[in-house]
């Protein structure tokens, strides 16, 4: 997993994964189970315990694939969800992504004593706007060493604030890393998942899974996980059909209620869910 890639031999890794990658408008992936891609979220500053006991009741019912909160809140989870399938996933370095690797670190750590079987881990975007590649991925391979498999980890890119060649560099750098997911936004920084940005950022994956950046390495096939504005039933379709596989939202119950609906034929829940942020 380690590389000694320097700043410019990764710009050129990136460069050809940009040119070689191609992004098919017309493809459309198999949605699963709405709810059970669901990673029921609740990241805000001034929430309360009984908040987060109604999140996992919540979770536990509609059978979503994780709740994800800060680490604070970690092992209150991980008690109340005992017994059910759905996982506790803790947030990393949230939500500007500029903190330091040693705040990072023991974030991680906290997490994982706590019992978090999943992290989701913020990039310092910044940097990868000023393509400090060997910066980042040396972040990225430190985590992932605290943090080794099972646990999964998502690296959120705030997409929001990048360019397309700059996503896929964020790309590249998690795959190299053998991280689990990308991840559009915090949801608290500008706009959220958009579906060209999904597309894009699942053509890298599918792309970079066939075409590892260290040669003779084993494949690491990312998934993609969507997150910031997804409201609505359709909005967490739209996003499944682009190829996300996950979605972070804190609407979920909402869209659970209106997947059930659409199976049984009934319609009392349209519209969309009011997000306490773009979460």
């Amino acid at each position: 997993m380690t590389t000694n890639y320097t700043n410019q031999e990764w710009q050129r890794i990136v460069v050809d994964v940009e040119k070689n990658i191609k992004v098919d408008e017309s493809k459309s992936y198999h949605v699963p189970n709405v709810a059970s891609t669901v990673d029921h979220t609740l990241l805000k500053l001034d929430s309360t315990s009984s908040q987060f006991d109604d999140l996992c009741n919540e979770a536990r019912k509609d059978e979503f694939a994780s709740v994800c909160v800060r680490p604070k809140w970690v092992e209150q989870c991980v008690n109340n969800l005992k017994g059910s399938g759905v996982k506790v996933a803790s947030v990393v370095g949230f939500h500007e992504g500029t903190y330091t690797l040693e705040q990072k670190l023991k974030d991680t750590k906290t997490s994982l004593e706590a019992g978090a079987a999943e992290l989701d881990l913020v990039i310092n975007w910044p940097q990868l706007q000023q393509q400090e590649y060997e910066a980042i991925y040396a972040e990225l391979a430190a985590i992932r060493s605290a943090a080794p498999h099972p646990t999964l980890i998502k690296l959120i890119l705030e997409t929001s604030q990048l360019n397309d060649q700059q996503i896929i560099a964020g790309s590249v750098l998690a795959s190299a890393a053998g991280l689990d997911f990308i991840k559009t936004a915090t949801g608290f920084h500008g706009h959220g998942a958009t579906l060209p940005h999904v597309r894009l950022m699942k053509a890298a994956c599918e792309y970079l899974a066939k075409n590892p950046v260290q040669s003779g390495s084993a494949a690491n096939q990312m998934l993609v996980k969507a997150s910031g504005g997804i409201r609505s039933l359709d909005d967490a379709v739209k996003m499944l059909e682009v190829g996300a596989s996950r979605l972070g939202t804190s609407g979920g119950v909402l869209i659970a209620k209106q997947a059930s609906e659409k199976e049984t034929g009934t319609n009392s829940s349209s519209g969309q869910a009011k997000l306490d942020s773009d979460y």
